[in-house]
């Protein structure tokens, strides 16, 4: 059988959005609020904004605006992305993504404004009332890179243009690709986006495995042109806004806003590239023997360490695994465990529709809402444990910060995620001594964690910069040169340990991280993070612990790096990457060793 359609999902699956409104005249009276604040300070401010009094009065008014619009727009994205059949919905998020835009463009004389006084002002009108001193500090930051007032209100009028090649890159993803079943030793399997991704990649049978790979390559290939059109105007466009405001290049522009150097971000992929690849093809090597392939394919590097061991995970089951796991982060956070299964903070249900991956949405008002696929594998409750996280860190930062300190920068919002994968290992390699259990675990963190961050996401980061390259030495990208880059990316790390099968160079097609700007490498960044804290909170305990929860409530009021710093790892420097990598080395090898021993 093939995926449900959304009605038909049980209730119990799916997640809950009558918390941010329960009908849709609470929608529309919040729509019809946000436009009467957006006019409100239009009035009273414009052109008025020349005392740090004025600043501050405007601020903390605008604040209740960008909470009305934080919760309209995640709204309307949240109800999309569990249906994209849904013309209703599609409908609602594009009304309100209009709304949103010419509410934004009339307040965008507030930064202008703003910016044309001196920076002492600034820093009065931020003593006034500390909620505003986020925002007048990355105003302060990005202020040579500011245009002309009537040009940024131009621009806020036009982001749903902007963001257009995002919403075409979903469309024919999870509306238009249609996948027809295949065969495999004799039997007919469904197949679709998240069906392939979730369960095909981990299959152990190979027939099974490499045929889905082969039959949803065939498909994506199909839409190849029009998505590479998507992502080549979203990359034409950030380097036409990289040029206007005055930046070197598309990567320099894209870094500023994550508050992160060139020299991090070159060296930690170089880093990577030099030092995990021969990691991670013994590791591929090791996988080969495990499933005895003659030849061992892009295709089966999902694959977990032991074809017969692997637990299944009822939902129920996973809350009992979770909750005991992240117990070490203190009773507070346990409990919030236990309200996002009760209140449904989790949409956990296959549907046809529904975007693929997982993610956590936590707008400001509100408690954070989770998207996933449940296949009943321990692998989900890695997930889970990912993405409550990331609702743990915005829980956190919410609560101790006004709505303009919770912007965390894409470099480290991903520790808090990767850092309760790493605590469930701990926890589970500490419940069972049994040598095969223990491989198993290893392999999840290898297999799974660090993978999907330190490799996938990496690889995914190495082409991207090519692409950037690419664009900012005045070329442009179509199917055929992402094709290519994707597969020399692949080739250059796997190296003769793999066989980089047809079909593995359009994993471009599956990334929505790419509309996002550079975000794929922040992933390596934010496990490099959480390996360094997770091991502090192993040999220091409570105080570790309490140094984390002091970095999640501190939102965006710090850079990544003094986030990081706060923790206790000084990230601007190669021995985090470094550790972390031996880490993984270590694990590894330890894989092996326990595989020679169970095979004796």
């Amino acid at each position: 059988m093939g995926l449900v359609m959304r009605k038909d999902v049980p209730e119990e699956l799916t997640w809950d959005l009558s918390v941010i409104y329960d009908t849709e005249e609470a929608l529309e009276a919040d729509a019809k609020r946000l436009e009467e604040l957006g006019r409100h300070l239009e009035e009273t401010y414009k052109g008025k904004l020349v005392t740090p009094q004025a600043i501050s009065d405007c601020l903390t008014e605008a604040q209740e605006l960008y909470e009305k619009a934080g919760l309209l727009g995640s709204y309307g994205e949240l109800a999309v992305s569990v249906d994209y059949y849904d013309v209703k919905n599609q409908e609602r998020n594009e009304r309100i993504g209009m709304l949103l835009s010419e509410v934004f463009s009339r307040i965008s004389f507030i930064e202008s404004e703003i910016l044309m006084q001196d920076e002492t002002v600034l820093k009065e009108a931020a003593a006034l009332e500390e909620g505003n001193g986020s925002y007048l500090r990355e105003l302060l930051r990005k202020k040579k890179h500011q245009l002309t007032p009537e040009t940024e209100r131009v621009l806020a009028a036009l982001s749903p243009v902007f963001n257009a090649p995002y919403q075409i890159y979903d469309m024919a993803k999870l509306a238009d690709m249609k996948f027809d079943s295949f065969e495999a030793e004799g039997e007919e399997f469904p197949l679709g986006y998240s069906l392939f991704e979730d369960s095909y990649e981990y299959e152990p049978r190979t027939e099974v495995r490499r045929t889905a790979f082969r039959a949803f390559s065939e498909k994506i290939r199909q839409y190849e042109n029009v998505t590479a059109a998507a992502y080549q105007t979203q990359v034409q466009s950030e380097k036409i806004m990289a040029k206007l405001r005055g930046f070197d290049s598309v990567i320099d522009s894209l870094l500023f806003q994550q508050e992160v150097s060139r020299e991090m971000y070159d060296r930690q992929l170089d880093l990577i590239m030099e030092r995990l690849a021969p990691h991670m093809r013994k590791y591929a090597k090791l996988l080969q023997k495990a499933y005895g392939l003659e030849r061992m394919t892009s295709a089966d590097l999902k694959l977990g360490i032991d074809p017969s061991y692997v637990p299944s995970v009822t939902i129920e089951e996973s809350k009992n695994y979770i909750e005991k796991g992240l117990a070490v982060l203190g009773e507070d956070y346990v409990e919030m465990i236990r309200t996002a299964y009760r209140e449904r903070w989790v949409d956990f249900a296959q549907n046809q529709g529904k975007s693929t991956g997982g993610f956590c949405s936590s707008p400001y008002g509100s408690h954070s809402f989770i998207l996933l696929s449940w296949h009943n594998q321990m692998a989900d409750v890695f997930t889970l444990a990912h993405e409550l996280g990331h609702a743990g860190h915005f829980k956190a930062c919410n609560e101790a910060q006004s709505v303009y300190g919770v912007d965390v920068s894409t470099y480290f919002v991903e520790a808090p995620s990767t850092m309760n994968e790493l605590l469930m290992a701990h926890y589970l390699l500490k419940t069972n001594p049994d040598k095969r259990f223990r491989r198993w675990v290893l392999g999840c963190m290898v297999g799974k964690t660090y993978y999907h961050n330190f490799v996938t996401h990496f690889l995914e980061a190495v082409y991207q910069r090519e692409v950037y390259r690419l664009i900012d030495a005045g070329g442009s990208v179509q199917a055929e040169t992402l094709n290519r880059i994707m597969r020399e990316t692949l080739e250059k790390f796997w190296g003769d340990a793999v066989e980089i099968c047809d079909g593995a160079e359009l994993t471009w097609m599956r990334q929505p991280h790419y509309y996002m700007g550079l975000y794929s490498y922040t992933y390596s960044a934010g496990l490099t993070i959480a390996t360094q804290v997770c091991r502090r909170i192993e040999e220091e305990g409570q105080t570790a612990v309490d140094d984390w929860k002091r970095v999640l409530a501190a939102g965006s009021t710090k850079s990544p790096a003094d986030l990081a710093r706060m923790a206790g790892v000084d990230i601007t420097t190669s021995e985090p990457f470094i550790n972390t990598i031996d880490t993984i080395g270590a694990m590894i090898d330890e894989i092996c060793q326990l595989t020679g021993e169970l095979d004796n």
